[in-house]
């Protein structure tokens, strides 16, 4: 299954009173994660950008051990499943080798902002898209 890998920097601040990771945090590491593996699916034109975006429509996270706080980055896999008309879900793993910290479960769904309603996914999007599909 073809994943997208990024390697994610902590955040001294990010860490909680225990020298944890706080919870909060995962969702933005994923979220750049996302951003980083569909970057080409965000349009140039502001404006088209409003047609053509997706949301976060659920996200579940499993918590599977405490990530503690340390300057080396971790792994955030991502991979595609269940590719729909207007949705799609994002599988993510956060880990360093086989140990894993946080696994998710993303479901996105193709927006526009300017009529506020989900949208189809286009040729180019369901290309880019499936191209991490398991």
């Amino acid at each position: 299954m073809p994943r997208y890998t990024n390697m994610c920097e902590l955040r001294w601040s990010d860490m909680d009173a225990n020298g944890h990771m706080n919870n909060a945090v995962y969702s933005t590491y994923l979220e750049d994660t996302r951003f980083r593996m569909f970057s080409q699916l965000v349009p140039k034109d502001p404006a088209e950008r409003l047609r053509s975006n997706f949301v976060v429509s659920e996200q579940t996270l499993k918590f599977v051990r405490a990530l503690v706080y340390r300057e080396e980055p971790v792994t955030v896999e991502a991979w595609v499943e269940d590719v729909k008309s207007v949705s799609f879900t994002v599988c993510c793993e956060i880990k360093d080798g086989d140990d894993v910290y946080i696994t998710s479960r993303s479901l996105m769904v193709s927006y526009d902002s300017i009529v506020n309603r989900p949208r189809r996914l286009s040729e180019h999007e369901r290309s880019v898209i499936t191209a991490f599909a398991a």
